[in-house]
Protein backbone atom coordinates (compact mmCIF):
# COMPACT_ATOMS: atom_id res chain seq x y z
CA UNK A 1 0.00 0.00 0.00
CA UNK A 2 1.01 3.60 -0.57
CA UNK A 3 -0.13 6.67 1.31
CA UNK A 4 0.03 10.15 -0.18
CA UNK A 5 -0.37 13.40 1.71
CA UNK A 6 -0.60 16.72 -0.13
CA UNK A 7 -0.33 20.24 1.16
CA UNK A 8 0.06 23.75 -0.13
CA UNK A 9 -3.20 24.67 -1.81
CA UNK A 10 -4.98 27.94 -1.25
CA UNK A 11 -6.10 31.19 -2.79
CA UNK A 12 -3.83 33.13 -5.11
CA UNK A 13 -4.32 36.01 -7.50
CA UNK A 14 -4.00 35.57 -11.24
CA UNK A 15 -0.38 35.79 -12.30
CA UNK A 16 0.83 34.52 -8.96
CA UNK A 17 2.60 31.34 -7.96
CA UNK A 18 1.90 28.48 -5.64
CA UNK A 19 3.81 25.38 -4.59
CA UNK A 20 2.16 22.11 -3.71
CA UNK A 21 3.91 19.29 -1.93
CA UNK A 22 3.23 15.59 -1.65
CA UNK A 23 4.83 13.03 0.62
CA UNK A 24 4.56 9.32 -0.08
CA UNK A 25 4.99 6.46 2.34
CA UNK A 26 4.63 2.72 2.10
CA UNK A 27 5.56 0.56 -0.89
CA UNK A 28 7.51 3.20 -2.82
CA UNK A 29 10.31 1.13 -4.35
CA UNK A 30 11.25 0.15 -7.88
CA UNK A 31 9.82 2.13 -10.79
CA UNK A 32 7.70 4.21 -8.44
CA UNK A 33 6.12 7.25 -10.08
CA UNK A 34 4.47 10.21 -8.39
CA UNK A 35 2.45 12.75 -10.26
CA UNK A 36 -0.11 15.52 -10.16
CA UNK A 37 -3.63 15.41 -11.52
CA UNK A 38 -6.29 18.06 -11.16
CA UNK A 39 -10.04 17.86 -11.07
CA UNK A 40 -12.25 20.60 -12.42
CA UNK A 41 -15.85 20.97 -11.31
CA UNK A 42 -18.06 19.25 -13.92
CA UNK A 43 -15.11 18.72 -16.30
CA UNK A 44 -13.34 15.67 -14.98
CA UNK A 45 -9.69 15.05 -14.30
CA UNK A 46 -6.63 16.29 -16.12
CA UNK A 47 -3.14 14.81 -15.96
CA UNK A 48 -0.47 17.43 -15.31
CA UNK A 49 2.93 15.87 -14.74
CA UNK A 50 4.65 12.85 -13.26
CA UNK A 51 8.13 11.90 -12.09
CA UNK A 52 9.80 8.52 -11.73
CA UNK A 53 11.68 8.67 -8.47
CA UNK A 54 14.54 6.29 -9.24
CA UNK A 55 15.92 8.45 -12.07
CA UNK A 56 13.92 11.71 -11.87
CA UNK A 57 12.51 11.21 -15.37
CA UNK A 58 9.50 13.43 -15.95
CA UNK A 59 6.49 13.51 -18.21
CA UNK A 60 4.57 16.77 -18.64
CA UNK A 61 1.21 17.45 -20.16
CA UNK A 62 1.61 19.91 -23.02
CA UNK A 63 -0.98 22.20 -21.46
CA UNK A 64 1.20 23.03 -18.44
CA UNK A 65 4.73 22.61 -19.73
CA UNK A 66 6.63 25.81 -19.09
CA UNK A 67 4.29 27.03 -16.35
CA UNK A 68 4.28 24.10 -13.95
CA UNK A 69 7.40 22.33 -12.69
CA UNK A 70 7.72 19.10 -10.77
CA UNK A 71 10.70 18.59 -8.49
CA UNK A 72 12.04 16.32 -5.77
CA UNK A 73 12.26 17.31 -2.18
CA UNK A 74 15.20 16.61 0.11
CA UNK A 75 12.98 14.33 2.13
CA UNK A 76 12.66 10.88 0.67
CA UNK A 77 9.62 10.35 -1.56
CA UNK A 78 8.55 13.97 -1.53
CA UNK A 79 7.67 15.90 -4.66
CA UNK A 80 6.63 19.45 -5.33
CA UNK A 81 4.56 21.12 -7.99
CA UNK A 82 5.63 24.69 -8.62
CA UNK A 83 2.87 26.56 -10.45
CA UNK A 84 3.63 29.94 -12.00
CA UNK A 85 1.63 32.48 -13.96
CA UNK A 86 -1.55 31.05 -12.55
CA UNK A 87 -4.83 31.75 -14.30
CA UNK A 88 -8.41 31.57 -13.04
CA UNK A 89 -8.88 28.51 -15.23
CA UNK A 90 -6.26 26.71 -13.12
CA UNK A 91 -8.79 26.69 -10.27
CA UNK A 92 -9.30 23.04 -9.36
CA UNK A 93 -8.64 20.38 -6.77
CA UNK A 94 -5.10 19.11 -7.21
CA UNK A 95 -4.34 15.49 -6.42
CA UNK A 96 -1.06 13.75 -5.90
CA UNK A 97 -1.20 10.27 -7.38
CA UNK A 98 1.16 7.33 -7.71
CA UNK A 99 1.77 4.38 -9.94
CA UNK A 100 4.66 2.38 -11.42
CA UNK A 101 4.78 3.76 -14.95
CA UNK A 102 5.54 7.18 -16.37
CA UNK A 103 2.14 7.69 -17.91
CA UNK A 104 -0.62 10.22 -18.51
CA UNK A 105 -3.30 7.55 -18.35
CA UNK A 106 -5.33 8.43 -15.29
CA UNK A 107 -6.60 4.87 -14.99
CA UNK A 108 -3.05 3.70 -14.29
CA UNK A 109 -2.72 5.76 -11.11
CA UNK A 110 -3.46 3.35 -8.29
CA UNK A 111 -3.01 5.64 -5.30
CA UNK A 112 -4.39 9.10 -4.74
CA UNK A 113 -3.99 11.69 -2.03
CA UNK A 114 -6.86 13.53 -0.43
CA UNK A 115 -6.55 16.52 -2.76
CA UNK A 116 -5.81 20.16 -2.11
CA UNK A 117 -7.88 23.00 -3.50
CA UNK A 118 -6.28 25.77 -5.53
CA UNK A 119 -8.33 28.86 -6.26
CA UNK A 120 -7.02 31.54 -8.61
CA UNK A 121 -8.84 34.84 -8.44
CA UNK A 122 -9.02 37.25 -11.35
Amino acid sequence: QVQLVESGGGLVQAGGSLRLSCAASGRTYGQFVMGWIRQFPEKGNEFLVSMRLNDNATYYATSVKGRFTISRGNAKNTIYLEMNSLKPEDTAVYYCAATWALTDNLNDYEYWGQGTRVTVSS
